[in-house]
Parts: C-alpha cells; sequence; structure tokens
C-alpha cells in the first residue's frame, strides 16, 4: 500500500509515468470508464473546497467507483470532539482509498499512521497539496513538453500558500529550473523549502518584490490568492490582500508562450480581462485534475505502473526534543493525543516531522 502526503512520495519516474496515464486518460476517457467498479472513495474534507473534492468525486465515478464523504468539520464527528485517529480508523471500514483535506499542518501525515487503505492528501493546512502539484504538473508539461530548464515565478502568498511549497518541492528535482519568487516580506518563501530542497538541487532560485520586472523572463506565472483563512491577524490580511493584482498591461511584457497558472479560488489577483489571453491556463488547469485525480486512484489502488507494495524510504533522524512544535496550526497543537516527532533536516537543523517547520 502506498499514500500521497507529499509530493515527493513519488520519484520522477513515478511522477512521470502517472502524468503519461493521465495523460492518456485526457485523450481516452471512455476506455477507463469501469475500471473501479465497486471501488469506494471517501472524500473527508474539514474545510471548504470546490474543485479539489468535486474533481475527486468527479474521477471517482468516471473510473465507475462511488464516493461517499462530507464536505465540511461541522457536518462530521469531528464537531463532537472526534480525533483525526478515530475518524480514520471508522472510515478504513467503508472505502477502498481516502481523499482528506483539513485546515492543520500535518493531518494527512498523522492519518496514514493509523490507515490500513490509501491516503491522499488533499491539502493540509498551509502544508502541501501534491494532487494540486500533479495537476500543475501535467499542465506544464503540456504547454512546455518538459518539466526541465524552466523559469517559473511564483507570486502572492508564498508563505502559508501549500500549492506554491508541494510544486516547488516536485520541481527542485529537474535539472535546470530557475525559480522566481514573487511576493512581500510577510509571505515569502518559507526558509526550510530553500535550506532542505532548493539548496541541494541543480536549481537556482531568487527572490524579488516586482511581479511587472519579472514578467518578460518567465516561462511560467504561478499566481496566488492572498489566503484570508491563513492569518491570525487580519489586520495584516487587509494591508496585503490586493498586493499583486495581474492585469492585460502586464501580459503584454510576457514571452508568447507563456503560461499563467493559478490553483483557484481567485479573488482579484488575476483580472477577468486577462481570462481572454491564450496564455490564461488556469482552468484548463483545474480541468487537468480530473485526469491527474483519475491516474492517481487507478495508481494506489494497483491498476497502473505504481509499485504499491514498495516501501516508503524515510531518511528522517529522529531526534529527542522537549517541548511542542513552534506553529499553532500544526495537528500535534490541536489534538492531546498527537505526540510530535522532531527530525534533523539535511542541514542540521530540527524541525516537526508532521509540518516541517523549525523548532530553533
Amino acid at each position: 500500500m502506498r499514500h500521497l502526503i507529499d509530493p515527493l512520495y513519488f520519484s520522477v519516474q513515478e511522477t512521470e509515468e502517472l502524468l503519461d496515464i493521465a495523460d492518456d486518460i485526457c485523450d481516452n476517457m471512455d476506455k477507463y470508464s469501469h475500471k473501479c467498479d465497486g471501488k469506494i472513495l471517501a472524500t473527508l474534507f474539514f474545510e471548504p473546497s470546490t474543485r479539489t473534492r468535486l474533481s475527486f468525486e468527479s474521477a471517482m465515478m468516471r473510473l465507475g467507483g462511488k464516493v461517499l464523504g462530507f464536505s465540511s468539520a461541522s457536518s462530521s464527528s469531528a464537531a463532537k470532539g472526534e480525533s483525526v485517529a478515530d475518524t480514520i480508523r471508522v472510515i478504513d471500514y467503508y472505502a477502498d482509498i481516502i481523499a482528506m483535506r483539513h485546515p492543520k499542518d500535518g493531518t494527512a501525515f498523522r492519518a496514514a499512521q493509523y490507515s490500513t487503505k490509501p491516503i491522499i492528501n488533499a491539502g493540509d493546512g498551509g502544508h502541501h497539496h501534491p494532487t494540486q502539484t500533479l495537476t500543475d504538473l501535467m499542465t506544464i508539461r503540456r504547454r512546455h513538453g518538459r518539466l526541465d530548464n524552466l523559469v517559473i515565478g511564483f507570486c502572492g502568498d508564498l508563505k502559508y500558500g501549500r500549492t506554491v511549497h508541494s510544486l516547488v518541492k516536485a520541481l527542485a528535482r529537474y535539472k535546470g529550473n530557475h525559480f522566481v519568487f514573487i511576493s512581500p516580506k510577510e509571505l515569502e518563501i518559507p526558509r526550510y523549502i530553500i535550506e532542505e530542497y532548493l539548496s541541494k538541487s541543480e536549481c537556482t532560485f531568487e527572490e524579488v518584490t516586482d511581479l511587472s520586472a519579472a514578467m518578460p523572463n518567465l516561462d511560467i506565472l504561478y499566481m496566488t490568492r492572498i489566503q484570508r483563512e491563513r492569518f491570525d491577524d487580519i489586520e495584516e490580511y487587509e494591508r496585503l490582500k490586493g498586493s499583486y493584482i495581474l492585469t492585460p498591461v502586464q501580459m503584454e511584457l510576457a514571452k508568447t508562450e507563456m503560461a499563467v497558472l493559478h490553483p483557484l479560488p481567485r479573488v482579484n489577483e488575476i483580472t477577468l480581462a486577462v481570462d481572454d489571453d491564450e496564455r490564461a491556463k488556469y482552468f484548463e488547469q483545474a480541468g487537468n485534475g480530473v485526469y491527474v485525480r483519475m491516474a492517481l486512484i487507478l495508481s494506489l489502488l494497483g491498476m497502473g505502473k505504481l509499485d504499491v507494495n514498495k516501501v516508503e524510504e524515510d531518511h528522517d533522524v529522529v531526534v529527542e526534543h522537549s517541548g511542542v512544535c513552534k506553529n499553532a496550526r500544526c495537528i500535534t497543537n490541536s489534538e492531546d493525543e498527537t505526540m510530535p516527532i522532531f527530525v534533523k533536516g539535511d542541514n542540521g537543523r530540527v524541525r516537526c516531522k508532521f509540518c516541517d517547520q523549525y523548532v530553533d
């Protein structure tokens, strides 16, 4: 059995093979229509979602399977105080595969500790969103025909943007990529992403604040929403929410083959006028999510090339550390019985294994 908790749980080869299946599904949908007859997907969404939840449901139904689940914490036993561990141990009896979204960082890892069925991380707080990453990779590859030697700009909320964190980690495994991180100081990319992934990759990066100045060199522009739900200080959110707005004027500065991606939903960070530009690929990107999730479900259920009996390699060195994780959004600070696990990263610093935040 395999899970997908982090975008690096699959090797580069496995990722490419999964994307090949997604491409084939896109072109030959009918031949996959009964692959999951008799199978059940549970969608456990403890926070609101439109595209991710519905695309998972669409994916399973298009494969011939069935879906059960809930769309908010208030409609589950979590509202009564049930722990994530207990929820998973119960759902284990009801479904063959589980897609889970939760507002707390590290929840998917916690769920995988108890599940005997494949867990798919559909977003854990501001931490990771690996199925969105696969969707992004498919969209980029279909646009440029490759995933290496690209200049990728990430703009907006890079601090709390789980889609950004996941995609950077995935693309850092490909040679020659250059990352341009465009954000205000308060929302810059987390240090652990740079220190643990970019610093040891064959990629380069820069951190800037000016979107217009960065536009001419980009092959991909990944816009993000400033996420109100991730801020503890609403005044800070109000001050930062309009930091970047993409308009047709800025699009005139970009390459003709450049593509604009966005995990959606958008608020005002991309004006409606940009939608008419051929380079606006965010709705196509959302559509690709169905094909990717179909391919993922098939693979985790043992119907693809993925070796589901492979034991996940874990190179983390567990260390003794007194105290709690400093990340207030970590699941270890929300559930009393979820004990923190601390590991030493490649850079020698100690971090929480659930949420990846440094403790020093």
